[in-house]
This record gives structure tokens, sequence and C-alpha cells, in this order.
């Protein structure tokens, strides 16, 4: 279900990434939807043979150990392109970490575009895009706008979810151990 308008030039979240079947609950929203997008994916998938497919089926690549300019390569990759909707995992991994990385963030803010908020909730056995954010450059006040958002939106594995906190407040925050019961426009 998108239940807000998706824009041409857009950062969609995905979130709770808990496991390898959110890739299909959104490849799913896409097919049903209509809606191309473009995913951000660890490098580690782009292996040669697989590398055509995964870029056809709308895969980029990133070097999550190295920096590498990501985040402005990507910010130029929508000042180029006419339609740019780019989905990106926020925790950037299916296990618990404990915070999320924010270069989504830096890339809709840079962009001038807005984020969407997608999920894959399986306790509703849902899947959608139902918010957005244009990014304001206050990074804590966006962030806890994320956070009312994905309150109560249950990953696969609700025990995998990562907090939604910045790396800076991860170790101010208390964990609770139990909190549940190359790249072309799309």
């Amino acid at each position: 279900d998108i239940s807000v308008p998706v824009p041409d030039k857009c950062v969609v979240i995905g979130a709770h990434h808990t496991s390898g079947t959110d890739f299909i609950a959104a490849m799913y929203l896409m097919a049903a939807s209509g809606v191309k997008m473009r995913w951000v994916t660890k490098d580690e998938f782009f292996k040669p043979g697989l590398s055509p497919l995964i870029r056809a089926m709308g895969g980029m690549s990133v070097n999550r150990h190295r920096r590498t300019r990501f985040v402005t390569q990507v910010v130029e990759l929508f000042q180029e392109h006419d339609i740019i909707r780019l989905g990106i995992m926020p925790e950037g991994t299916r296990k618990k970490a404990d915070f999320w990385r924010t270069g989504f963030y830096y890339i809709a803010l840079g962009a001038g575009v807005p984020m969407l908020f997608g999920y894959a909730d399986y306790a509703r056995k849902a899947v959608g895009i139902g918010g957005s954010l244009l990014p304001s450059g206050d990074i804590e006040a966006d962030f806890a706008i994320i956070r009312r958002f994905y309150n109560g939106v249950r990953g696969r594995y609700p025990e995998r979810q990562s907090r939604i906190v910045l790396r800076q407040k991860a170790a101010s925050v208390p964990v609770r151990t139990q909190q549940l019961a190359g790249v072309t426009s799309a």
C-alpha cells in the first residue's frame, strides 16, 4: 500500500531490515504499484555474472568498509537525472545495530528531495510507503519524526531491529533488552 505520493526524485527508507525477505517484499511493492526504484546494496553482491542482473533490477553497490564519497556521488546522480527514486536500508545490515546510518539523510538533504517511509510490517502482514519528510537540516528533530513513524512497525525478526538513533546518541541511550514481546535513473 502506498499512501503518499511518490515523486520522481526521492529517497525511500526501508525499515526495519531484519531478513532477506524484506527485499522480496520491496520487489513485490514495486511490481504491484508500478513504481520503479533504484536500491542500494553492499558491493559483495556484485560478483561477475550477477552484476548485470542486479543492476537491471535497480541495484547500486556501496562499499560499507571504506569511505568512497558515496553520498556526494548519489547527490550528483539526483542532479543529473530527471527521475531517481532511491531505496536505502538505514540499518545497513540485517543484524541488530546500535544506530542507524545517516547516508540516506544526507543524500536527501544534499539533493533537496523528500524521504519516504517504506516498511515491511510483518505483524500486520503489510508492505508499503506511508509517510514522507523533507529533511530540515536538524537531523535530531527529523529523526524524532522518523522514529514516530516506525514506532509499532515490526520486522520479520523483531529482536534484530536496530534502534532509530544517531551514532553519537547511541552510546548515551540505554539499550532495552526486551523492547518487543554502475548507475542509471529509475
